[in-house]
């Protein structure tokens, strides 16, 4: 393996993060061409999994799937077999079709343990979605919050909002969050030729205290980016397209929150210094919305916080740091 298993705009998001060229190489050779068993056998035993796929305008959508433990299959290392598929209303329902590419994302809430597959979709057959995979590779436990599920019966028809804007109930969900997943793409046919495999879709998971994502008026979400892998899949994809999907699950309503946005990356100045734990932040402007009303069909308990989260802040203590140190508030002037 060399660090072309990573694409231009990885590549450059770690350069201007600091990662050693060295690094990259080795973390490329954690990228996997096909499933360890291992990873057959978890996807296998999960009850959720996380997808990301583009629609047919190319706007990245990041949801969850849910089913009977072996719905997700892996029949062999090099295919991902999918049984059913995104919940009805669900902004992906009818998009995931011969061609399409996707990022999956196994993750296990009670255990911290989750694992990546990417790939493209080969055939669907009669609900059976089967995906062709390209990239396998394993993540850390970081900042994700312990959690237990408990099965519920969802409703027949759940109800479905769609907007342009955030509304109230949006924005009370977004400000007590603890967690979000976002579905990122580099949809460029070229990077096939530059990077092995690097062309795709990636959904990945952030963590943080209730309160690590900003909302702000005009529609303008912060959410800072915490040290990590230095892969940089998400922010790589942003540097190279920067549409962007955003999955929020209301634990306790099964509501889901799914938001299409355009992100930039923020470097540094006053609100990153700001944010304890912050390396960087991620600016993104809501373009859609849809709620997807008590569809998914778990509830879970209460949160056991990710040890990581002892040197991370939130938005409120940022806003005091920022009137201490630069004399002025938080407010949309400030982004």
């Amino acid at each position: 393996m060399n660090p072309s298993r990573f694409h231009a705009g990885e590549l450059q998001v770690q350069a201007r993060a600091g990662v050693p060229a060295e690094y990259a190489q080795r973390a490329s050779a954690a990228i996997r061409d096909h499933m360890p068993d291992q990873h057959r056998q978890f996807f296998g035993q999960l009850p959720l999994f996380f997808l990301g796929a583009l629609d047919a305008d190319g706007q990245p959508w990041a949801t969850v799937l849910a089913g009977t433990p072996g719905f997700i299959s892996a029949p062999d290392a090099r295919t991902l077999r999918i049984v059913g598929g995104p919940l009805p209303g669900d902004p992906l329902q009818g998009q995931l079709l011969p061609g399409r590419r996707v990022g999956g994302l196994g993750l296990v809430p009670a255990t911290r343990r989750r694992n990546r597959v990417n790939g493209v979709i080969d055939t669907v057959d009669g609900g059976v979605v089967t995906v062709a995979v390209e990239q396998s590779f394993g993540n850390c436990p970081q900042y994700i919050q312990q959690r237990t599920p408990r099965a519920v019966t969802p409703p027949a028809a759940p109800l479905v909002v769609r907007a342009a804007a955030l509304d109230e109930r949006d924005l009370a969900l977004i400000r007590r969050a603890d967690t979000l997943f976002i579905a990122s793409a580099n949809p460029d046919a070229q990077a096939a030729a530059q990077a092995d495999g690097a062309r795709g879709v990636d959904v990945s998971h952030r963590g943080g205290r209730p309160g690590f994502v900003h909302a702000a008026a005009g529609g303008i979400l912060l959410v800072p980016d915490f040290a990590g892998n230095s892969f940089f899949n998400t922010l790589g994809n942003l540097a190279v397209y920067p549409r962007a999907g955003l999955l929020f699950v209301d634990v306790d309503s099964g509501d889901l929150l799914h938001l299409a946005v355009e992100g930039e990356i923020v470097w540094d100045g006053p609100l990153v210094e700001a944010f304890e734990g912050a390396e960087r932040l991620l600016r993104l402007q809501v373009r859609e919305v849809v709620r997807n009303v008590g569809a998914l069909p778990l509830r879970w308990s209460e949160a056991q916080p990710a040890a990581q989260l002892a040197r991370t802040g939130d938005w409120d203590a940022a806003a005091q740091e920022l009137e201490r140190k630069k004399g002025h508030k938080l407010s949309l002037a400030t982004l």
